[in-house]
């Protein structure tokens, strides 16, 4: 089973107040991860970063959760997936998408990709691909009650992505009980990259 975490009665003023504090730091780490992979500094400073860093991450696990972040709700409703690799707040390995949700039923994505997230040279892994897509899919096919998860996804790529700016979109084209069932792509500015459709299932403990 999935747990779900209850963080209790906390407001919507100490829920932006935190996301100020951790959102940052997760864009300030996305940054170094990009600038890691794309530096051509001398050993020197290669190691003198190194000691600051461990020195951050020293610090920064001063206090900390055991295990995973989960996924966190409070008592009004909210939930905060901030590890979430998709979405994720405090990720820095997250784009982050931020969801939309059109007037037609679809959701769908801006977003942009760089150096972290390379298969081919300048393109996406389609590995990164797949992820976007089944949590956008996934996103689309659960409802405002029970979580869906995915039963089968597949994905057909028309051609490579290219990194920079992406748009992600998905809609739900049948639900049949436990399962609805969604169709979805990514595009970069060229048109559509990746087409993708699946199946996702109410598992037995979401099921009334």
């Amino acid at each position: 089973m999935v747990e779900f975490i209850d963080i209790g009665d906390v407001s919507a003023a100490e829920i932006d107040r935190l996301r100020g504090v951790y959102g940052p730091l997760a864009e300030s780490v996305r940054q170094l991860i990009d600038a890691t992979i794309r530096t051509e500094v001398d050993a020197d400073t290669v190691a003198a970063i190194r000691e600051q860093i461990d020195g951050a991450t020293a610090a920064l696990r001063s206090r900390q959760i055991d295990g995973p972040f989960g996924v966190r709700f409070t008592t009004g409703g909210e939930r905060l997936p901030w590890g979430n690799p998709v979405i994720g707040l405090r990720n820095p390995i997250a784009p982050p998408l931020t969801i939309e949700h059109g007037d037609d039923g679809t959701v769908y994505a801006d977003f942009e990709l760089g150096a972290a997230y390379e298969g081919p040279p300048g393109h996406v892994h389609g590995g990164i691909s797949a992820l976007i897509l089944d949590h956008i899919l996934g996103e689309v096919a659960a409802n405002s009650i029970n979580p869906r998860f995915t039963g089968t996804i597949t994905l057909r790529y028309l051609r490579p992505t290219r990194l920079g700016r992406l748009h992600a979109e998905a809609m739900t084209t049948r639900s049949e009980g436990i399962k609805s069932y969604a169709t979805g792509y990514l595009a970069d500015d060229e048109g559509v990259t990746v087409e993708a459709e699946g199946v996702f299932i109410e598992p037995k403990w979401a099921r009334g």
